[in-house]
């Protein structure tokens, strides 16, 4: 009979810790997914990005620390009851989620008209309404699977370590397989359905009533620390693992690109290896391995690591020859070797102090607590350290925080791990890069070539910089990639570009242009080339300030800013857009490459209606397409997803670069590019006659629709651009000839024929 009991036990351990697994998948999933519909429906922004982690990360701290106190004098729980609940309601507000955030962009377009300097409340409102009843109950399932630990006879610790494991593993698959499959609708209804399932696996395996000891003093390693103690290492292990996240997430995104994918390898390497330290808790306990030494240790791995995380850009080569998913393997191998151990070491700690009690409010207190400090360490990091220190010195403050942690509740060396810890902080000061005062951080070899840095900022959002190079060209540089340039000599600053084309085309094909928005700001060429085309009124659209700020380190946009017919607004596009009454007669747009996070919204069906209702009737529209930046088949998307809202389009291919841009008008009636009527004009100089700019429109509406069968329409639902190179992946059997030849050879092939 104990024998059946025993295994009967067994059994329902197993089931929970695959339903705990399966819990962090789909929380995780669901932050993926609550950070791209927050952008969508509201914009991106540096200050949305932090209300959405604060209300995610909030939420789930109230939700700890109101479960627990709730719970806190119960005689009698049901814990598995309790946390199928939740699962349920999670489940369910998913289901709800494209509906709310919907309702929230509506009411974001209506509020802007009335309150246009309330953004920041609006949007904190709308993701309050939208993510707090889901974020509260994620947060309030930490004390119940404390008493189901209990109940059950297991570690919470082992408990907490499945579910950041299963979060990891939700990282990559959200990513890789999910969103490229399926698109984000119906993976809001797959993770919504596992939720749910969750939900009653965790209802059928309910054994009844628990009575928790409540309060009760604990032996052995609990009497280690003190309150105060418990609450500092779960606070300073908060706090540090989201400032390290900000520091050296920017840096590493120099590295690989800020494309989506990379920043989920990094991600799941993160998470991975804080479940692992939170796996092996009990097996240390046992060992009676020392917290604080675990501690110290890993704050002097971080400190070692930083130096190495520097120079990630000088040994990592982001190109994609062989297998994607190869190259993608070995990113995520080097990343884990760098950052696994600090990471690891630092992630033993919540789990430790969890594991030392046996009160729910204890338990809810400490995990809200280790939340709330989370939130504290990303808000500080972003908008104090980065903009003051930059991230290498934030990620110091981190790892000292650590190590003098760890000091602090050792019981004996006390003096060996702090020499220890100064020899490591020595470490990292001696090895420091000079991050953006010595040097840039550029994912190319061309960083050699970099003689004068002439301006850096480190802020909230990304990181920019203004360099000049040996050759005297100045290079603007926005996460590690050089997002424009200008020429080094005064004689070839406004030779033959694509910036300059991307301003001229549209305004020339206009009879008449009045009202212009640009998109971008860049180095300002493609403004100033829109200005010199003499609108009455000139919009600028730009999501980062600081890129604003370094106009004036480029001579080729002759001082744009300071026309008084120019008026700049620090928005992302898509939502300014969205949220003005205006009605242009151009549209200009130059956003960084189409597959690096958040662009997927500048390329899609749903932008190019939401410009299409912004443009009058005659309206023109200039959109970038960067060939050498994109696979054949990505660049026949966009060309697709362009032409089936202006389906009067042409495409423009600069003789100096060989960059396209397409063009597309309100007016289907016209023979667009037969003829450029802004050359009537002839008080403005241009870098090419009329002549040669007709002979450069190679490609009219019949000749596009033919490459853009060699791509699908991107959606915002399918977000083939942030995860192209997975869709090309899963669908590559649809498309086994795409990538055959370049983008170009292909064109040329239609055109021929």
């Amino acid at each position: 009979m104990t024998n059946v009991i025993n295994k009967n036990l067994s059994r329902s351990i197993s089931e929970i810790h695959i339903f705990v697994l399966f819990s962090g998948l789909a929380a995780l999933s669901w932050e993926v997914i609550w950070q791209l519909k927050s952008t969508l429906a509201l914009g991106v922004s540096a200050w949305g990005t932090a209300i959405t982690l604060a209300v995610t990360m909030g939420g789930m701290s109230l939700g700890s620390v109101l479960m627990g106190h709730f719970l806190k004098n119960k005689s009698s729980v049901r814990p598995l009851r309790l946390y199928g609940i939740l699962e349920l309601i999670v489940g369910v507000s998913g289901l709800c989620l494209t509906s709310a955030f919907s309702f929230i962009e509506i009411f974001d377009s209506w509020a802007y008209q009335i309150m246009p300097d309330s953004i920041e409340t609006v949007y904190l409102f709308g993701i309050v309404c939208a993510l707090g009843v889901p974020t509260l109950c994620l947060g309030a399932t930490i004390p119940i699977i404390g008493l189901a630990s209990k109940q059950y006879g297991t570690s919470i610790s082992v408990l907490y370590g499945l579910n950041t494991l299963g979060a990891a593993c939700g990282a990559l698959i959200a990513a890789f397989f999910l969103i490229p499959l399926f698109g984000v609708l119906f993976t809001i209804f797959i993770i919504s359905s596992l939720n749910i399932v969750i939900g009653f696996m965790a209802l059928s395996l309910d054994k009844g009533v628990y009575t928790p000891e409540i309060n009760k003093p604990k032996t052995g390693l609990a009497s280690d620390f003190t309150s105060s103690q418990e609450f500092l290492i779960v606070f300073v292990t908060g706090f540090a693992t989201f400032t390290l996240e900000i520091a050296w997430f920017r840096s590493l995104t120099a590295a690989f690109l800020s494309t989506t994918i990379a920043f989920s390898i990094m991600l799941c390497a993160v998470l991975l290896a804080l479940g692992l330290g939170a796996r092996i808790v009990p097996y240390l306990r046992y060992r009676k391995v020392s917290l604080g030494a675990l501690l110290s240790i890993s704050g002097m791995l971080i400190l070692v690591a930083t130096p190495i995380i520097e120079r990630f850009d000088y040994f990592i080569t982001p190109v994609t020859d062989g297998h994607p998913y190869i190259l993608f393997a070995k990113w995520f191998l080097l990343i884990f070797y760098v950052i696994g151990a600090p990471m690891l070491f630092l992630g033993v700690a919540l789990p430790w102090v969890l594991e030392n009690q046996s009160s729910t409010r204890k338990w809810g207190t400490l995990y809200g607590l280790n939340a709330f400090s989370s939130i504290l360490g990303a808000i500080i990091a972003s908008w104090l350290l980065l903009p003051t220190i930059g991230f290498a010195k934030a990620a110091w403050i981190a790892g000292i925080m650590v190590v003098l942690t760890g000091v602090f509740i050792l019981k004996e060396k006390r003096l060996v791990y702090s020499l220890l810890g100064v020899l490591a902080l020595s470490v990292s000061i001696g090895f420091y890069s000079g991050v953006g005062t010595k040097r840039v951080q550029i994912s190319s070899a061309i960083n050699s070539d970099v003689t004068k840095i002439l301006q850096t900022y480190e802020g909230p959002d990304a990181t920019v910089s203004a360099v000049e190079h040996e050759n005297g060209e100045r290079t603007l540089v926005i996460d590690g990639f050089i997002a424009t340039s200008q020429a080094a000599t005064d004689e070839n600053m406004f030779d033959v570009q694509y910036m300059n084309w991307m301003g001229h085309l549209p305004m020339l094909l206009h009879s008449d242009p009045k009202k212009a928005l640009v998109i971008c700001f860049g180095t300002g060429q493609t403004a100033n080339a829109v200005r010199k085309e003499n609108p009455e009124t000139l919009d600028i659209a730009e999501v980062n300030a600081r890129v604003l700020k370094l106009a004036p380190y480029f001579k080729a946009n002759q001082g744009v800013l300071d026309d008084p017919k120019v008026t700049t607004i620090v928005m992302d596009g898509r939502a300014y857009l969205r949220r003005t009454t205006k009605i242009y007669d151009v549209i200009t747009l130059e956003p960084m490459p189409p597959t690096f996070a958040g662009v997927n919204a500048l390329y899609s069906k749903e932008f190019y209606q939401l410009a299409r209702n912004k443009l009058s009737d005659d309206g023109m529209i200039a959109q970038w397409l960067p060939f050498h930046l994109l696979s054949p088949y990505l660049s026949a998307s966009i060309t697709r997803t362009f032409q089936s809202v202006f389906p009067n389009s042409i495409l423009w291919i600069d003789p100096t670069s060989a960059t396209g841009i397409l063009l597309g008008t309100m007016d289907e009636a016209r023979d667009l590019g037969g003829d450029f009527p802004g050359y009537a004009r002839t008080q403005i100089k241009r870098p090419l006659p009329e002549e040669k700019v007709k002979e450069l429109a190679t490609f009219n509406k019949d000749l596009l629709l033919k490459f853009g069968l060699y791509g699908d329409e991107i959606t915002d639902d399918n977000q083939i651009l942030s995860y192209g190179q997975a869709a090309y992946l899963i669908h590559k059997n649809d498309r086994e000839n795409v990538n055959r030849d370049t983008t170009l050879d292909i064109l040329e092939g239609i055109y021929i024929e």
